[in-house]
């Protein structure tokens, strides 16, 4: 991997992001395959599944995180809450189908 000042054309710069991108959704494909463990250690019922305060907890440190690698913090907040919100709708029908 290149550095992003070892670039010498777009080319390298656009292969460069490429290869981060791949990166970035293999460890979401990583994030979700606990998502879908996590079901395990979770009641049948909906507050147990949303977790709003482990919702609100991901999401505060998200904010932190972003700002530490100087990114915006509102912006990387709605990703990953669009993000979670997709998760928790993935884990509630893993448990509809346990509970049929």
């Amino acid at each position: 991997m290149l550095k992003p000042e070892e670039c010498k054309s777009l080319e390298e710069v656009r292969n460069e992001i490429d290869s981060i991108d791949k990166q970035i959704l293999h460890l979401f494909g990583q994030r979700y395959k606990y998502v879908k463990e996590v079901v395990k250690y979770k009641t049948a019922d909906k507050d147990s599944i949303i977790a709003a305060k482990r919702r609100d907890a991901v999401l505060q440190k998200i904010r932190v995180l972003a700002a530490d690698n100087n990114l915006d913090p509102d912006v990387f907040e709605n990703i990953y809450r669009i993000l979670i919100e997709h998760f928790i709708e993935e884990e509630l029908k893993i448990v509809n189908l346990k509970i049929k």
